[in-house]
Order: C-alpha cells, then structure tokens, then sequence
C-alpha cells in the first residue's frame, strides 16, 4: 500500500507540473483557453493582469474545494488540495520567478501542444486518484443528484468558458484554437487511462473452424473463444472463433482465412484496453 500512494504521489506532482507548462509555455502567451478550472483561470487573469495566474488558479478552486470536502470527504479532499497547491505554485514559479518563455508562438502549434500537456497532466493526476480541483466535481455532484451525466455536465461548462473566451480576448478564431486543444487534451487523457493496446479484436464466422483454430494456434499463437449462434435470417447454426490478435499478424490472419476459408467472414475492431487473468 505504501508503494501503491507514493505512486499516487509522484503522478499528481508530474501531473500538476504538466498542466502547469502546458498553460505557462503553449495557452497563456498565446491567448489559449482549456477547459475546466485553469480555463476560468486564464480568462481572469486576461482581465486582471495585476494578480498572477497561480493565485487566480487557487482562488477559483477553493469553491470547488469546499463543494469536494462537502460531498465526497477528507480523503477526496486531500488529494485535490494538494494538486491546487502544486499546480498553482508550479504555474506562479515557472510564469513568474523562472519566466520562462513561450515554447512557439504559432498559435496552431500552440493550441495542440498545450493540449497534449494538459491531458497529460488531468491524465497523470486521475491516475493518482486525485481531481484537479475544480468543475469536474461540479459535474459529479450533478451526477449523483440529476439524471444528467457528469461528462455533459462538464461540456456545457467548458462550452460556456470557450464562448466568454470570444468576449474576452476579441478574437473567434483563438476560441476555435482552444477547442481543438481541449479535444487534443481529451485524446491524451483517453490514451493515458485505457492505453494503446497493439491488439486488434478479430470475430471469425467460418464452416471450417477446426483448420482454422489449429492455424491460429500455430501460426499466429493467440488464444481465443469459440462461439456458436443462429443466423438472423435463414436460422442456421454459425460457429464463431473470437479471438485478440497483435496488429502486426493481422495481414498474416487475413492470408490464413483466405488460404483455409475463402468464403469466412471477419469483422476487426479495435481493443481499447485488457484487463483480466492472462495478461502479459
């Protein structure tokens, strides 16, 4: 268990230190809008200049701290305090005390760096078990007490952050780059929590099931599952091989299906993420 928090610990402090390069070097000087709680963050400190960024991003967050002690306990709590701690020090010492500068001014390149930083961050802290503090416990909240999800929740907040942005900074076209980087920043977090498996699902509908079983075993050396059905139109029966297969042996399966049973029908989808007895 101790190795499993101090675990938890390094990926909220590489986390936090992520989102807060992410702002400092790619959105902020390039007038970028994210999502959630350092987007409001950045649309106060356009307007109040005077106040750093960091304070802006622990003030907005106390509300929210407040909101997570209320509803979901000390431990939950915790955890988030110590991300807007982190965050907002990390954004104030590298803006403010380091200054350091912005990593390109292309605002393209910008908006989808800064993206990819931000999900790593949000993705790094989720998997240390940690919220970053802000509207994702709104969206939670709402969750538990309505019949609306947290994940709309959060987009009608982010779209009404992206709109202020508009007003804000005068520009449209700059509100459009930040869209694109909050859905860069949804990919990385995506990847970050289920992964990028190399395998593909491959589902096999074939009447000569035993050649083609002993053929993966040998030939491609993945195991799988036989399933066996009934035709949705004519009522035959149908013999089914479900099996994971590495993306690299996916053309090599395609010559065995050919070779064996030119007239089998296969369907491959992607695997998301494997979880479960047998993993390697």
């Amino acid at each position: 268990m101790k190795k499993i928090n101090l675990k938890h610990y390094i990926f909220i402090v590489l986390g936090s230190l992520a989102m807060a390069f992410g702002t400092v070097c790619f959105l902020s000087p390039n007038q970028i809008i994210t999502g959630g709680g350092v987007g409001i963050s950045l649309l106060l400190h356009a307007l109040f200049p005077q106040i750093t960024l960091g304070i802006f991003m622990a003030m907005v967050s106390i509300p929210f701290l407040i909101l997570s002690y209320v509803y979901f306990g000390k431990y939950y709590l915790f955890k988030t305090f110590i991300v807007v701690v982190l965050l907002s020090t990390f954004t104030d010492v590298l803006k403010e005390v380091l200054h350091v500068k912005p990593m390109t001014n292309d605002i393209l390149l910008a908006a989808i760096f800064g993206g990819i930083f931000i999900g790593l961050g949000v993705g790094f802290v989720i998997k240390g078990r940690a919220s970053t503090g802000s509207t994702s416990v709104v969206g939670e909240i709402v969750a538990k007490k309505t019949k609306y999800k947290a994940a709309e929740v959060l987009l009608v907040i982010d779209a009404t952050i992206m709109f202020a942005s508009v007003f804000v900074y005068n520009d449209i076209n700059k509100s459009l780059y930040s869209m694109l980087s909050v859905y860069v920043g949804i990919r990385v977090i995506d990847m970050i929590l289920t992964g990028r498996p190399s395998k593909k699902i491959v589902n096999i509908v074939s009447n000569n099931v035993e050649v083609l079983k002993e053929q993966i075993r040998e030939r491609i050396e993945e195991h799988g599952t036989i399933l066996t059905g009934i035709g949705l139109h004519q009522g035959q029966n149908k013999t089914i091989i479900y099996v994971t297969v590495e993306a690299s042996k996916i053309d090599l399966l395609k010559n065995l299906i050919t070779k064996y049973d030119p007239d089998a029908f296969m369907i491959i989808t992607e695997a998301s993420e494997f979880l479960g007895r047998g993993l390697k």
